[in-house]
This record gives C-alpha cells, structure tokens and sequence, in this order.
C-alpha cells in the first residue's frame, strides 16, 4: 500500500462520512450511490485486512443502505430513515476508532535470521475464554500459539474482559453441550467490546440451528470439537497471511468514452485496475498485451458485436475460462440467454448498479484466479505443489552460473502414518501445515518451498553455500521438534529428516533432487529427526551419474 495501512483506513472512513453528509445536505440519487459504493469499498478493505468484525458493521450498513436505494423518485429519503443510517455510520466509525488495529507488515529479509523469526506473524494478543472442564485443551493451545508468537489471555467463562488493545481472535471453547441464551447473550458482549477481531467457537453443534443461533450472536467461526483444536490455530494463522494480492485487472471494451470512463471510475474506487479498449479491432492485441483477469465486454459496438469477440475468444486455448461479464441496455431476455450460451459469463443491464458491477467483477475474478492458482497451489499448505516446485527449480537451475550457489533440501515428516493412525487425519493435515508454516516463516521470499507430495517438502535456497544452508535447515527441524501440535486430548510433537545437495556438485534439476533424497534416506538410516549431506554421497553418485540420467 502506499500509505500505512492506519491512514488508509483514516482516510476511507473520511470518504464515506464526506459521501454521506453530501447526501444528507442535497439527497440526490447519485449522491447516495456515492456513498453506498464508498460503504462497499471500506468492507472490501477490511475484509483484505483481516478484520472481521468490522466487515460485519459494514455490510450490516451497506445492507441497510441497498434497501433504500430505490430509484431517482425515492430520494431524498425521510429523515427518520436518515436518522437511522446516520446512527449505524457513527457506530462503524466508532468502532474503528475503538479497534485501532495495528496493522505491521511481515518484513523480508535478505538472508535467515541466527534466532527464529516471528515477525511474519503480527505480535497480536489472542484470548482465549475457556470453561474450566476444557483447561487442558486450552493450555495446549496457549503453548502452540506462543510458539507461533502469539500472546495469549486465558478469561473465565462469562467474565469480564480487560480493557487493553483490542485482541486479534477471539476462541470461546465451551463446556461439551453447552448452549443456553445466557451463553449467546455473552458472545454478543464480547462481538459488542471486540467489533475488530475474529470470534472464534470451537465446539460448535452438530445441529445447523442451534449453528444459526450461535453466529447470530456474533461468531465468525464455529468448529466442532472434536476436530477444531488442529484447525483452530489455522484459522488465527490465516488472520496474519494479509499479504496484499496483485491487483485485479479489467479490461474494458467499450466504444463510448463517457461510459469507459464512468466505468473505469468506479473500479478505481474498489482498488480495481482497468485498461480501457476503444477500437474492438485491437481486442486481441490489448488482450495478450494486459493479461486480463476479467473482460467487461459492451455488446453493441461497430464493425462487431461483444458476442462474435467473445465468440473469438472462445476459440483460442488461454481465453477459454477467462471471465467474459456483458454490459448492454439490451432487454431481450432471449438475446441475453443466446449470448450467455455462446461464450459470456454474465450479463449486466445498462445503466448499471456501481455495487453490483463490482461485486460481480470481484466474485469472477476471485474465482478465475483460484481456478489456476488450484493448478500450481496445494491446497493443504498454500505452498507450490508437486509440479509446480520441480518447474521453478529447473528455471532456477537454468539460471545457474558456474560461481552461483544453490542449495536443495528434500524433508520428510518422521512417522507421520502413525500419526495419522493414532491422532486421525485432521490432526495430521495440521502437523503438515505447521511446518509449510515454519518453512514460510524461517525462509525468505526468494527461496523455493513446494509440498513434494505427502508429508514431503522441497525446498532451494540460492545464493546460500551448502553449509550454511544446512544450518539453517536443521535450525528449522530443531524448531520443529520441539513444536506442540494441540489435539483434543492434549498435544504431540513431531520432527522431520532431511537430505542436502548443492550445485554445482549436481549440475541438474533431477541430479539435484535425486541426491537430496538420497541424502534424506541416509538421515533415516541413521535415526531420524537430523539432516543429512550429500557430500559424502557425492562421489558415489558421480560414479553412478551415466546410470541416473538415463533413468531421468
């Protein structure tokens, strides 16, 4: 961002308070449009920040105001309806004053720290509200959460809450069937005192009402029990991963300047960014220039309708699942549907709703974006998968000059089967994710980390001499091994081996792999939990080397 994340939000709500006196002192129709797109926007921020709470003041204020747009006759509104939206504008700007989130970004550092470095998790204090009979299942959680660099406060249940900063999650962890309205109303004090953070409830019911209920009063999460401990630390985790995504980028095809430019006006507002083509005959050439996520397409231009270009599109391989959104004043709703079926994803009628449009932009392009990052992400660990972590190394190792330095671990969880037999599944998808979480944090951005497959990680480091690579990794298997993974009964701790090889000993992507597991197989013949080089395998593979290419 370019301006601290504190003033930015400063700066919003200044936005939507100016949008809304504007209303109230004119009360025309585009005024409250104004400020209903601004409400959207400042939720939209929240929601990337991680502030849950707020999101939820915000779209109970955005709610609000959708119900009274209407149309142009409508406005100005009564002022008995004014008085009620301007009480929830001053509770939303209440409430962030009273939150004052502290929002620091993770740092990136050039090389690994000698000391374990927590600052990729926000220094942000967690309480934890707990019945008595569920103290150890909470004090396995404190311990786990500190590791991670969270201060945590454990309350009593239905007690009081302190007055200091405004903690980062909320986790109610009940007694076994337990649910009574005094229970609700005292979830719907602490959503009341904590607007910002997370509410977090872990022994959630497996009756859907009772589920209703439960986040009426305010919880953002509910989570069984039985399955919630190894999840839970996942879900204050995610809270801190806030890294800002590359922007979303729309191309917009549309032959009036007036309409691209209210159009581009209103995805500016949304931190959306939009390349406008005027011609339609340079569609292709913008379309392979921009590399949009999403193309808002008008469906009555010269020389060619949005339906033939979409038709177009549709022929060629690397625009066959990109968003195509319809823009026309066209009210055929048999013209909508034959354009729907040859190619477009939706159809939005002119002129159009500013919320509405960018909601339906954002939904498509999230989802666009998740479709292919599903082909290059693990879905367990948000780390490179299988294919995608061999690809990268082989660009690495193309990149390789003969003085560079490049070094690859392959790392295999010790007994993880057993674990999964004696603990379940969940707490072992928990035990993988903890260490793809400490693998993240220990290593620096430029580094490859890719689940391998299993409970097996790859990981390269360039720049880094063999040595120095191999104490930083057994740094991070040290850190590990002394980890608690919380489960309902309590906690288990888990290590890993590693094997080491570095270029250019290993003048292959395969090469390199290959004597990095080799190298782990050594570290498990000799006991687990330890990382192995391939330096002293070195020789033996060389001697062996004609035979392994052409195995690869």
């Amino acid at each position: 961002m370019s301006m601290p994340a504190r003033d930015e939000i400063k700066n919003r709500i200044h936005v939507l308070r100016t949008r809304w006196e504007s209303y109230v002192a004119d009360g025309t129709f585009d005024q409250f449009i104004e400020f209903t797109v601004a409400i959207n926007s400042l939720a939209e921020h929240f929601n990337r920040m991680r502030l849950p709470g707020l999101v939820r003041i915000c779209e109970g204020l955005e709610k609000a105001a959708l119900t009274y747009l209407g149309t142009p006759a409508s406005h100005p509104l009564g002022q008995q309806v004014i008085a009620a939206l301007q009480r929830q504008v001053d509770t939303l700007a209440g409430a962030i004053a009273n939150s004052q989130p502290k929002l620091q970004k993770r740092r990136a550092d050039d090389a690994p720290r000698e000391t374990p470095d927590a600052e990729w998790v926000k220094p942000r204090s967690v309480w934890l509200i707990v019945a008595p009979e569920m103290q150890s299942m909470a004090d396995a959680l404190t311990r786990q959460m500190g590791f991670f660099g969270f201060k945590t406060l454990a309350l009593p249940w239905g007690g009081a809450k302190p007055d200091d900063d405004m903690p980062l999650a909320v986790i109610f962890i009940p007694a076994p069937d337990t649910t009574s309205a005094a229970e609700h109303a005292y979830i719907a004090k602490v959503r009341t005192r904590c607007a910002a953070s997370q509410l977090i409830y872990l022994g959630a019911p497996s009756d859907i009402e009772a589920i209703v209920e439960l986040m009426r009063a305010g919880l953002d999460v509910t989570l069984p029990q039985e399955e919630g401990a190894s999840t839970v630390l996942s879900c204050v985790l995610d809270l801190v991963q806030n890294h800002e995504p590359d922007k979303y980028r729309v191309l917009v095809v549309e032959d009036s300047r007036v309409a691209a430019t209210l159009i581009q006006r209103t995805l500016a507002e949304h931190n959306l960014d939009s390349q406008v083509v005027l011609d339609p005959r340079k569609l292709l050439e913008e379309v392979e220039s921009y590399r949009p996520d999403l193309i808002l397409m008008d469906m009555h231009m010269p020389r060619f309708n949005g339906v033939e270009a979409t038709r177009v599109l549709r022929q060629m391989a690397a625009y066959k699942s990109l968003p195509i959104v319809y823009l026309s004043g066209e009210a055929d709703i048999g013209m909508q549907v034959e354009a729907l079926r040859l190619g477009g994803d939706q159809f939005l009628s002119k002129p159009f709703n500013p919320v509405l449009l960018t909601a339906v932009v954002k939904t498509k392009i999230e989802r666009f974006r998740e479709m292919q990052r599903s082909t290059r992400v693990d879905g367990l660990t948000g780390l490179m998968n299988h294919t995608a972590a061999k690809s990268l190394l082989k660009s690495m190792m193309e990149r390789c000059e003969p003085t560079d330095s490049l070094t690859v671990a392959m790392i295999d969880i010790d007994h993880f089967k057993s674990i999964n037999d004696t603990y379940g599944h969940p707490v072992g998808d928990q035990v993988i994710r903890s260490l793809a979480w400490l693998l993240k944090g220990r290593l620096r951005s430029t580094d490859l980390i890719g689940r391998y497959g299993g409970e097996e990680f790859l990981i390269a480091l360039p720049g880094i001499a063999p040595q120095q690579a191999l104490q930083v990794i057994d740094r991070i298997r040290n850190d590990f091994s002394i980890l608690p993974h919380a489960h309902p009964s309590g906690t288990l701790f888990a290590s890993f081996s590693a094997g080491v090889a570095a270029w250019p000993n290993f003048d292959t992507a395969a090469s390199l792999t290959e004597a990095a597991d080799h190298a782990l197989l050594q570290a498990k013949r000799y006991g687990r939990n330890r990382v192995e080089s391939s330096e002293n395998l070195f020789t033996m593979y060389r001697e062996k080397e004609p035979e392994v290419q052409q195995h690869h």
